[in-house]
């Protein structure tokens, strides 16, 4: 039975407050994009039930309501319509999604998230060597091994895993000025600035005792000629004066002086500012910041690291996590390891736990379907889906992972667990902490059992709506139409049972298998940022981080969706696979700029047909991810959606088996 666009509408209309609570409405090739007045008129259990969505989160300041391909577009059309709304663009919709989000503090904690999460690639290979190398040394030390490191081999591997940490300022520094809109490579400057050589190492200060100072106003104030290794606020902050000085400058240095002038300005008098007076302001107080944290994680019996386990998941929330990253790299630089990367972990397992929970003990199939893959997904490390799409909506489950998560925590404190790099937490984690396998896993399985446990205890599933006394969902969960089971309802019920029945028999798709339509790096669903994405709420698959800007057709068929901005194709296969190819993430608001179509919708084309053309130095440009997840929309019509692609895949290399 096709869906009710205009009912569908309505009840998201109802849910989220009526036309006057809507600032912008907007959508793209899968969901529908709302930036909402004031939240607290949302009903949320309104909009998790509304007729035809297939799920919702909120993010980048939208509250984003998923419908697939097809029928997004037809309920926005009615959306509109009947809200009175007038109808926005992407950007226009980001934009003032943005307006609604200003808050300086969120916007100060998004920064930090813009300047390390680019960087963290490297941060994790130089952390999983290190940690790789720390355990070949303990088993050499206990006998287990001998190990040769007076080689060239060994030697090599040595210098990878400490070069990221060694040169991390300049890295920051890099990152820290593209985030604030300067030139990156001023940026870097700063960075060798802060660790030139030519200032007293810290640590040697530290061993041999000497210390040099320059006197800066004569009996008043002197400073210490110190480098800044290991120190990662005052980098950020150098970048925030660089960007600032730089784009004034811009403005009043006439062009022909600006390419020499503007840089030089710039640097020498973000660099007197910094040596002067930021960077010792800012190492003492990140010194302090770092002391209290650290100081709260060795309280008696673990309370505190309790305390901040369970609180880890509600920063996620809020997005205050995005700053983590410098506490790992402030406890790397100042005893070694991080002992905030296993609590990090022990939070993100509980919400796995959580997740599973529910995913096992509820018996509606849409709820299940959101669950197991976001659990499995939290269990990689990556939370968002099963704290959003399952968890949090449900709240029980929340707390149970928060608990769970604080337990597991509490142990990690108690048994001294440390970590030797940062950016993998969850199961993988472990790479970081094999000097302590035995206690990780102890931690993980603490956290996975206690928060599964209360969760699958907590959890119900919330009371089926009824239609004349009649409970609809016992009959759409029946195994096959019972004519003395449908009679016994009312009739509505009866029609929403058979109704729900068809929508889940499965289709006349056949088996088949498709092909990579780009070259490049697969990877599972779950590791895509995008919770729609991630948590295979659209359907199972598989994405492609592509290295050619070029989209082909997996198989042959008929194309269906071109997304007005280029950025998604669906096609439906000659066999009966419904393919959505969604090019990057958030490209939608690019507006099309970097897609060029050579098919309309319509086209019948051929397996390993040239679809489309990509700019994907524009969408790097623009700090957008490129990465592409495949989708098999009618996954609910195969008994199996089974990606088989596994590391690189050139165009043409089966990727997904569906049968």
């Amino acid at each position: 039975m096709a869906l009710d666009y205009t009912k569908a509408a309505q009840e998201i209309l109802d849910a989220i407050g009526g036309p006057g609570n809507v600032v912008s409405a907007a959508h793209c090739a899968t969901r529908l994009r709302l930036v909402i007045a004031d939240d607290s008129k949302i009903n949320q259990q309104a909009v998790d039930n509304a007729e035809g969505a297939k799920g919702n989160f909120q993010a980048s300041g939208q509250l984003q309501v998923i419908y697939g391909t097809g029928t997004v577009n037809k309920v926005y059309d009615e959306f509109i319509k009947l809200g009175n709304i007038t109808a926005a663009t992407k950007a226009e919709a980001k934009a003032a999604a943005a307006e609604q989000q200003k808050n300086p503090f969120m916007r100060a904690i998004k920064l930090l998230g813009d300047v390390f999460v680019p960087i963290i690639p490297a941060i994790v290979a130089s952390g999983l060597l290190l940690g790789i190398l720390s355990a070949l040394s303990f088993m050499d030390s206990n006998g287990f091994i001998t190990l040769d490191t007076n080689n060239a081999w060994y030697q090599i591997l040595n210098l990878v895993s400490n070069t990221a940490f060694t040169f991390l300022q300049i890295l920051i520094g890099f990152s820290a000025a593209k985030a604030f809109g300067a030139n990156p490579y001023l940026g870097a400057v700063m960075g060798m600035l802060l660790i030139n050589p030519g200032l007293q190492n810290a640590n040697t200060v530290a061993t041999d005792g000497v210390l040099q100072t320059y006197t800066v106003i004569p009996g008043l104030y002197s400073i210490d000629w110190t480098g800044y290794q290991g120190h990662v606020i005052p980098i950020v902050i150098a970048a925030g004066i660089l960007a600032f000085i730089e784009k004034r400058l811009h403005k009043v240095v006439p062009e022909a002086f600006d390419l020499f002038v503007t840089p030089l300005v710039s640097v020498a008098a973000t660099a007197y500012i910094v040596m002067l007076a930021v960077g010792p302001v800012f190492v003492w107080a990140e010194n302090a910041i770092l002391g209290a944290i650290q100081l709260l994680l060795t309280l008696p019996l673990g309370l505190g690291s309790l305390i901040m386990g369970a609180l880890y998941a509600p920063t996620v929330v809020t997005g205050i996590h995005q700053m983590y990253t410098t506490i790992d790299l402030g406890q790397i630089a100042s005893y070694g390891v991080t002992y905030w990367l296993p609590l990090a972990s022990a939070a993100n397992i509980g919400q796995a736990g959580a997740a599973l929970a529910v995913a096992l003990k509820t018996r509606n199939v849409k709820t299940r379907s959101l669950a197991l893959p976001s659990s499995l997904s939290a269990f990689m490390g990556i939370t968002e889906p099963a704290i959003f799409g399952v968890n949090l909506r449900f709240f029980k489950p929340f707390v149970a992972g928060c608990i769970g998560g604080g337990l597991g925590a509490m142990f990690a404190s108690i048994s001294g667990l440390a970590a030797n790099g940062t950016g993998v937490t969850g199961i993988f984690g472990i790479l970081l902490c094999l000097n302590q396998p035995v206690q990780y896993i102890i931690m993980l399985a603490i956290a996975a059992l206690v928060s599964f446990g209360l969760s699958f205890m907590l959890y119900k599933d919330p009371e089926p709506e009824t239609a004349g006394g009649a409970t609809v969902q016992a009959a759409v969960t029946a195994p096959a139409r019972d004519e003395a089971e449908a009679a016994a309802l009312s009739s509505a019920a009866a029609n929403a049972a058979v109704a729900a029945i068809d929508q889940a028999q499965p289709s006349s798709a056949q088996a088949a298998t498709l092909a990579a339509p780009m070259s490049g790096q697969a990877i599972a669903m779950s590791e895509v940022s995008d919770p729609v994405f991630a948590s295979e709420a659209m359907g199972g698959g598989i994405a492609i981080v592509p290295s050619e800007g070029k989209l082909y057709a997996p198989a042959s068929g008929t194309i269906i969706v071109l997304a007005e901005t280029g950025h998604a194709v669906g096609m439906n296969t000659d066999a009966g696979t419904e393919v959505l190819m969604h090019i990057g993430i958030d490209t939608v608001t690019l507006e099309g700029k970097p897609f060029t179509a050579h098919v309309k919708v319509g086209d019948h084309v051929e397996a390993g047909q040239l679809l489309m053309d990509i700019d994907l130095d524009y969408i790097k440009a623009q700090g957008l991810d490129t990465v592409t997840p495949v989708i098999i929309t009618n996954t609910a019509s195969y008994e199996s959606v089974a990606p088989v692609a596994h590391d690189t895949v050139a165009v043409g290399d089966p990727i997904i088996t569906v049968k």
